[in-house]
């Protein structure tokens, strides 16, 4: 049950572990952007099929020291309504990810990474009026993006950005929008199969590095500037994407 994990050359679990810093620092300090840096990254060193799960499984055990906090500052209610659409989103993306290639899915995400990244560099932010249909469509294309990837944090971001909100809550609706998406993609993903008794050991690798990162992002929010928070993240996430890229496999791995 665990030879893959075990054939892994050990440079490549340091790896992984290493990859888990980086987006817990990133999740742990703005609220999302654990996905977007973690899963194409773990992606070409052992595929989607199981970089998705295990990110699933880290992230669900390191971040609920970040409900307790998010509970008194979040818009329930918002949060609730775009809750409706990820319970729809969700099971089709993991359905992506379960039946289509590994391949096709990592440039499916590389290329949905590189356009939500775009979008958030643009600045664009959505300030007309929010009926609860299109909360609940916002809702509907994250759950799709966390179904297959993990990564269904900028359009919740952009979302909630317009509002005029400050960072603090717009965090703390994240945090608790993902808590809830965590619950009901661990249900889609164990529905579809996804859960392997091989990311037992990644897991172990990941979490703590993971944690730790967590820790230092949250301690860290707050002390830096809006602008030098946002550049921060958008330097991480674009990083990712490149190096993740398919075409890039040879040199990750040799």
């Amino acid at each position: 049950m665990f030879d893959f994990a075990s054939s892994l050359p050990t440079e490549h679990v340091v790896l992984i572990a290493a990859f888990a810093l980086i987006a817990g620092l990133a999740r742990g300090f703005s609220g999302f952007g654990a996905a977007l840096i973690f899963v194409p990254l773990a992606s070409s060193l052992i595929g989607p099929k199981l970089a998705a799960p295990l990110l699933l499984i880290v992230d669900g055990i390191a971040a609920s020291g970040l409900i307790p906090n998010a509970l008194g500052r979040a818009d329930i209610r918002g949060v609730a309504v775009m809750a409706i659409g990820a319970i729809v989103g969700i099971p089709l993306g993991t359905a992506l990810l379960a039946l289509v290639s590994p391949l096709t899915v990592r440039w499916f995400i590389a290329a949905m990474v590189t356009g939500l990244l775009v979008l958030l560099l643009s600045g664009w932010r959505y300030s007309g009026r929010r009926p609860p249909l299109l909360t609940v469509a916002v809702g509907w294309m994250s759950g799709m993006f966390t179904g297959a990837a993990g990564a269904g944090g900028p359009p919740v971001v952009a979302y909630w950005l317009g509002t005029g909100s400050d960072g603090a809550k717009v965090r703390a609706n994240i945090v608790m929008f993902f808590a809830f998406g965590t619950l009901v993609t661990t249900v889609s993903y164990t529905v579809g199969g996804l859960f392997q008794w091989s990311l037992v050991p990644l897991a172990w690798a990941a979490t703590p590095l993971y944690g730790l990162g967590l820790f230092t992002g949250s301690r860290l929010f707050g002390k830096a500037s809006d602008r030098t928070y946002r550049w921060i993240c958008y330097g991480l996430i674009a990083g990712a994407t490149i190096i993740s890229l398919p075409v890039l496999d040879p040199l990750l791995r040799s």
